[in-house]
């Protein structure tokens, strides 16, 4: 086969993460399909090395212009491929000259973005994106959560949907962080100090004034216990000064001397803060999947996270689960998790446990299935949207 794949936000959070190891992971796998990443060949170099049947096809476009589109099609022609993979849900309609697989992460600019929108933008965004997935060869949904919401939301039918798994990144995988890793955590970042954990986008959804305001609370039940006076709160994400709600929900909650923003951290040290954090939090309101949970858990380290969306189906027994809504019970999940040894050591333990359960490899064998399956279709994307329409109806 020749197979094509759309790189060309290699460099975003969650699509890029994902294209990166998915492409690792082929390139580990398969030896004998040909592979065309269409995109940027300077950010190609993050991927890492690939066999020679991988290579790529220059298009600075970043997928929004009809001039990029134009391209992108021209390249799928000349390149006589026999399907393409696109990483990520997209809304404008494309008559490509070849099958298209696509990975859904999650529906978020179909809820919580949609409501700063028109009705009549928010109903002709629902009605093409709907025409697009009716028109894939096969719907990659990153989690049973996922796919539920796709056959909900947009009626399409389960046998076009196929659950493929996240997994972590490999370095999260090379073991706990050493003394001179540590070393670097109190000399470059100055922490010397037990702390609890956020990592991840900053975003509405991502619900960080409550785990500001239980962190506050949980400050307050910690002095009467006499417990961690020196416990810090950070967080690792977005440019803060983007987001002035939170500097004023740290100040209003009195625990401005307690909490740290770090901006963006890269992998090699993230995994440090991983595992040296006592907690890792993550009341997310919504999640397609949640890897930052996985990602500590990897490291040993308990997590406490919602009881909603994908996250309960990633975590599994693992963590402790909460309403991501009530501020007490995060709190109180925390203080749990904080001076109980006992239940930290069995979390500690399942923890490593389902980590193990996700695996880019395994993922990828089962993409290059779908692969072979698409591609060995006859139909074109107008027979496949008929087909789902006529089942939908």
């Amino acid at each position: 086969m020749k197979v094509a794949i759309d790189i060309r936000r290699i460099t975003e959070f969650g699509v890029g993460t994902y294209t990166r190891n998915v492409v690792r992971a082929l390139g580990r796998l398969d030896h004998t399909n040909q592979y065309f990443l269409i995109g940027s060949p300077q950010k190609v170099t993050e991927i890492g090395p690939l066999p020679e049947s991988f290579q790529t096809i220059p298009l600075l476009d970043d997928g929004t212009s009809a001039k990029g589109y134009l391209e992108f099609r021209a390249i799928l022609k000349r390149l006589q491929c026999d399907l393409v993979h696109i990483p990520h849900l997209y809304w404008m309609p494309r008559t490509l000259p070849c099958p298209y697989v696509m990975t859904v992460h999650d529906l978020l600019e179909h809820l919580y973005s949609a409501r700063e929108r028109s009705s009549l933008r928010r109903s002709l965004h629902l009605y093409f994106t709907r025409r697009v997935l009716k028109g894939a060869g096969k719907i990659l949904a990153v989690s049973n959560f996922t796919r539920n919401e796709i056959e909900n939301l947009f009626g399409i039918p389960p046998s076009r949907i196929e659950v493929v798994y996240n997994a972590i990144d490999e370095r999260f995988l090379s073991g706990h962080a050493t003394d001179a890793d540590r070393q670097i955590l109190a000399e470059r970042y100055l922490i010397k100090y037990p702390f609890l954990l956020y990592a991840g986008r900053i975003s509405p959804h991502k619900n960080l004034v409550r785990i500001i305001e239980a962190f506050s609370a949980l400050k307050a039940e910690l002095e009467k216990e006499g417990k961690f006076p020196d416990l810090k709160l950070i967080i690792i994400g977005d440019e803060l000064s983007k987001h002035p709600d939170l500097r004023r929900t740290v100040i209003r909650s009195g625990v401005q001397n307690d909490v740290r923003f770090l901006g963006f951290i890269p992998i090699e040290m993230l995994r440090v803060f991983y595992d040296a954090a006592k907690i890792f939090v993550f009341p997310s309101l919504y999640e397609g999947f949640g890897l930052p949970p996985l990602e500590a858990m990897a490291h040993g380290t308990p997590v406490v996270t919602s009881n909603t969306s994908s996250l309960p189906e990633v975590v599994g027994n693992a963590a402790v689960l909460v309403n991501p809504e009530n501020v007490f019970e995060i709190m109180r999940a925390l203080l749990h998790l904080l001076l109980d040894q006992p239940v930290r050591d069995q979390i500690k333990k399942r923890c490593y446990e389902q980590a193990k359960k996700f695996s880019w490899d395994a993922s990828a064998r089962r993409i290059l299935e779908i692969y072979a399956e698409v591609a060995a279709e006859p139909h074109t994307a107008a027979d496949r949207r008929q087909a789902a329409e006529t089942i939908a109806s």
